[in-house]
């Protein structure tokens, strides 16, 4: 299954400058999700992050993680029959981060579930630049409807 953008709108309420996900490239519910962040010379935090030597932020990795996660859970709990009203708070995120994402990389994102409950989610996210791993999170998260 291939998610466009704009079906990602639907699902995380994340909009520019801080929408991370451009694509999900292969989605198996409750096995994994692949999602894709193509990183431009144009982001707005390159501005300040490092002028000199343009690194994407360890912590906006973890946040396309986080968005990959939301989006995995989505599908795997087959909420896309129910809700277009979720939003997703971080609550526990583990991570490392092995070699730095600059412009004109495309950060793969891999996500596999640890446990996805009825209001609760945790998995594992690994991204890639190729074949390399770039970074390493384990993500939780809590799951309510909007007011």
């Amino acid at each position: 299954m291939i998610i466009d953008i704009a079906q990602i709108q639907k699902i995380i309420p994340h909009r520019f400058p801080f929408l991370l996900i451009d694509r999900v490239i292969e989605c198996e519910p409750n096995e994994k999700l692949v999602a894709i962040k193509n990183v431009s010379v144009n982001e707005p935090f390159f501005v300040g992050h490092f002028p000199e030597e343009k690194v994407m932020p360890g912590v906006l990795i973890v946040e396309a993680m986080a968005q990959a996660g939301c989006i995995y859970y989505y599908y795997s709990k087959n909420l896309q029959t129910t809700h277009n009203d979720l939003v997703f708070y971080l609550a526990k995120i583990t991570a490392k981060f092995k070699a730095p994402v600059i412009p004109g990389d495309q950060l793969r994102i891999e996500v596999r579930s640890v446990k996805l409950l009825s209001k609760v989610g945790f998995f594992k996210a690994v991204g890639y630049v190729g074949d390399r791993i770039v970074a390493e999170a384990e993500i939780g998260f809590s799951v309510n409807t909007r007011k």
